[in-house]
């Protein structure tokens, strides 16, 4: 039934959004569903607005067959260019913000309503731009997805897993439909955070830290774990103005020139550290997870991907 409902997902239904001085829309489902709606120009007639009511209300229909709201607007004061999920009255909701006189198209190319998923495609003259956006747990979120090649969410999905999670699926994981469960013999995940087992690991119970926070930085919510290992890597300064961290020269530097910098609530970290975790792992958007051994802390590939920055929503 999933292998069937896949296929017809594949080639049923994709809406298209083009904004900027031209509008396009495209929806693919039956001959008795309109085609192609376009329409232009900086001051919209009557006829226009109504055909831009329309296309948002085509794209809505996209998003709530997985059980979501989207809206589709331009840049306003508080409003950040990007693809955001935000909340009102009603609950959390997409919203897909466009800086003027950017040119670009909106496609959602594959949706999977059973795991409430779609995957959405942003496309340029510069090129494309993929989204995983769906429900994970508790809240709804929007991931840039790498691969120029991705046009599934089961493709994407996987697209998201590191390297060294790809090769432990491969290992440990003999169903298919196992592969990209939040917790199966390869691994556990908990949001971005995949951790993958490492029974053979030998540490030295001086060097674990406790209650450590772990982050990807850009000001996203931390997670923490029990018990923190970490080898190697560079060691960092980190407070709320520097997420990402700033080596011991700078921070020194920092303090030296800013008299507000002594009061940043620094915090010394390891970055680009293989890190290890184990005991319970909280966050509050998601589930506790409680490791029985050593687990290697694995971050999903999203900073790889292309749209990247226009994920607007931290976890």
């Amino acid at each position: 039934m999933f292998g069937d409902l896949s296929r017809r997902s594949a080639i049923g239904k994709v809406a298209v959004v083009k904004i900027g001085l031209h509008l396009l829309l495209t929806m693919k489902a039956g001959s008795n569903v309109t085609r192609r709606v376009e329409y232009s120009g900086l001051f919209p007639s009557p006829q226009t607005l109504e055909r831009e009511f329309m296309e948002t209300k085509s794209l809505k229909t996209m998003f709530e067959r997985m059980g979501a709201r989207v809206t589709v607007g331009g840049v306003v004061p508080r409003r950040l260019p990007g693809i955001d999920i935000r909340v009102d009255g009603h609950g959390e909701y997409f919203d897909i913000a466009v800086e003027q006189g950017d040119a670009v198209e909106y496609e959602v190319v594959d949706i999977r309503p059973q795991i409430r998923h779609l995957l959405l495609m942003a496309r340029r003259e510069t090129g494309k731009q993929k989204f995983l956006c769906g429900h994970d747990e508790r809240h709804w979120f929007v991931c840039a997805v790498p691969g120029a090649s991705v046009s599934s969410v089961e493709a994407a999905m996987e697209a998201l897993q590191p390297r060294e999670v790809r090769g432990a699926v491969q290992r440990r994981v003999k169903r298919a439909k196992n592969r990209l469960r939040r917790r199966n013999k390869a691994f556990i995940r908990q949001g971005e955070w995949f951790f993958v087992p490492a029974p053979e690991l030998n540490v030295n119970p001086n060097l674990v830290l406790k209650n450590e926070p772990i982050s990807r930085g850009r000001g996203g919510n931390s997670h923490l774990c029990q018990y923190v290992f970490r080898a190697g890597g560079e060691s960092v300064w980190v407070c709320p103005q520097h997420p990402e961290g700033v080596t011991e020269d700078r921070y020194r530097h920092l303090l030296r020139t800013d008299p507000q910098a002594g009061g940043w609530n620094w915090r010394q970290m390891m970055r680009d550290a293989t890190v290890y975790a184990r005991g319970r792992v909280s966050h509050p958007d998601h589930q506790s997870v409680v490791l029985g051994q050593w687990h290697r802390v694995l971050m999903n590939t999203e900073n790889l991907a292309p749209g990247a920055r226009a994920v607007v929503f931290l976890d």
